[in-house]
């Protein structure tokens, strides 16, 4: 099976709403991010990932895990998501290859979610603000 390597931010709104963005040509909502690069960490590659996709600086606030799931667009291959909860140091734009972005409500069940977020992602975060 083929393997993909990302890195994968969490962040939250002052709502309580998980930033959400669709690339180009596919149907799925996920969290920003992206493949790493050559000779990249998976922190470098989560804020030069922020940076072209929502054109934010931001703060790593925490390593949440690495996570084998399903990828959303590439059949038959696994993805490996290095997964950080992350702060933005201004609004985020839709830039790069981003179709479209939204705050996204955790209980929202009309969404179409790639593994990763309806899987990993979105369980964290309830849990995280159960415990608030």
């Amino acid at each position: 099976m083929n393997v993909i390597t990302v890195a994968a931010a969490v962040i939250l709104n002052s709502q309580q709403q998980l930033l959400l963005v669709r690339k180009q040509q596919t149907q799925m909502f996920m969290q920003v991010g992206g493949k790493l690069e050559a000779h990249e960490t998976p922190e470098q590659t989560m804020l030069r990932e922020i940076q072209e996709e929502v054109g934010c600086e931001a703060e790593i606030l925490q390593f949440l895990g690495r996570f084998e799931t399903a990828t959303a667009n590439e059949p038959n291959h696994l993805l490996v998501s290095y997964v950080y909860e992350v702060q933005l140091k201004q609004e985020p734009q839709i830039a790069a290859e981003i179709a479209e972005m939204k705050w996204s409500d955790l209980d929202d069940q009309t969404t179409p979610l790639a593994p990763l977020t309806r899987d990993i992602v979105i369980p964290w975060c309830q849990q995280q603000l159960q415990v608030c």
